[in-house]
């Protein structure tokens, strides 16, 4: 298969790690392994005494159980755990598609959303999110589904826009998606994350036996250096499929990283309360920020997640980021890496220091020598 450059991941592979600000990473707060096992003392003396040979392929009991205890109709044997997200939306894409087969791609999106099945010969078919509130037409989708579509891929809450799917469509994207005899990927790496926790949608799982849902440990509870994610699904081929795709990839996961995720989700819901009090500090700084430049910047409000995707007025987006992280170290994302070329950025708000970094970006957008005041001498 041939694969386009990931553009996202070249881009922070420039800045991320020389950046002094990330203004536009998708995860939350990370805390260190001691703060992590501060919260179960009796899991030191396990992680200290791990034995470190493999690990059972699709995840040690003991964390599968913890992850389906996230979900209602899902038990232990219908977890998959791989390393992230990303392999499991890889190993999904082989396990459901041939060449010539064609899947409906909510969008914009991650780029592994499409290219994988691209890469595998699929057309793809972009569901497209309506600019300015996020939503996605239903009525649009079943014109989209024809014959020959073998998926449905959706991510609610939403990366970038930070939208977040009405109830009464996402149970209608399950009842159609059933109907057409596609298999759904719920892409729900950012659930556990909405902003008012009322809102929180069922995942596809729950709703459907044929529907996939993917989470990871890295977005809502900021843990992306553990490199776990999983799928649940009652989807038995599926499941099976990816289970033996996996033998070809990580075969079994990083046995530290399984207990340590095992006890982040023990206490799943102290750190989900802690992030979200970060994000909604943040984003009331973002809103009073927003509403002072409404001369530069389009404001669209998340609904859930740590990230938004506002527009720059001021001409060229690309050449903002760059400028201002170039100048000021902050990094901001820009709508190019999604193919969107109408001004917008993706900001993050999941962090602590996130205030700092808004404060660089004023001092960058009212100081004379920055490439606004440049562009119009």
């Amino acid at each position: 298969m041939k694969l386009e450059p990931f553009r996202l991941e070249r881009y922070f592979a420039k800045y991320e790690f020389r950046a002094r600000y990330l203004l536009c990473n998708s995860d939350c707060e990370t805390m260190s392994v001691d703060d992590l096992l501060s919260l179960e003392p009796e899991a030191r003396h396990r992680l200290s005494s791990l034995r470190l040979g493999y690990t059972e392929p699709p995840g040690s009991p003991s964390l599968r159980q913890a992850i389906s205890s996230m979900y209602g109709a899902i038990g232990p044997e219908e977890v998959v755990v791989h390393s992230g997200a990303e392999e499991a939306i890889f190993l999904f894409m082989h396990a459901v598609l041939q060449p010539g087969d064609e899947v409906v791609v909510h969008s914009p999106c991650y780029q592994s959303l499409e290219e994988v099945a691209r890469g595998i010969g699929c057309k793809v078919l972009r569901w497209n999110a309506k600019p300015g509130d996020w939503s996605l037409d239903i009525g649009e989708l079943e014109g989209l589904i024809g014959p020959r579509t073998r998926a449905v891929v959706v991510n609610t809450p939403h990366n970038p826009t930070g939208h977040l799917m009405p109830r009464s469509d996402f149970k209608g994207l399950c009842q159609i998606a059933d109907e057409r005899g596609t298999v759904l990927l719920s892409d729900e790496v950012y659930r556990g994350s909405e902003h008012d926790t009322a809102d929180r949608l069922p995942a596809a799982c729950d709703l459907t036996e044929s529907a996939v849902s993917l989470g990871v440990m890295s977005k809502t509870y900021g843990l992306a250096g553990l490199r776990i994610g999983w799928v649940a699904t009652r989807n038995r081929a599926v499941r099976a499929a990816m289970e033996r795709l996996k033998d070809y990839t990580t075969i079994c996961n990083s046995a530290p990283s399984e207990l340590l995720a095992e006890v982040a989700l023990h206490h799943r819901e102290h750190i989900e309360a802690r992030n979200l009090r970060i994000i909604k500090g943040n984003l009331s700084l973002l809103d009073r920020f927003f509403e002072a430049r409404r001369d530069q910047f389009e404001w669209s409000r998340p609904r859930a997640g740590p990230i938004a995707y506002p527009r720059w007025t001021m001409g060229d987006v690309d050449a903002f980021c760059e400028d201002l992280v170039e100048t000021s170290g902050v990094l901001l994302l820009p709508g190019s890496v999604y193919e969107d070329l109408t001004g917008r950025f993706r900001i993050g708000f999941g962090r602590r220091n996130m205030p700092e970094a808004l404060e660089a970006l004023k001092v960058y957008l009212e100081s004379e020598a920055n490439l606004f005041h440049r562009a119009k001498e």
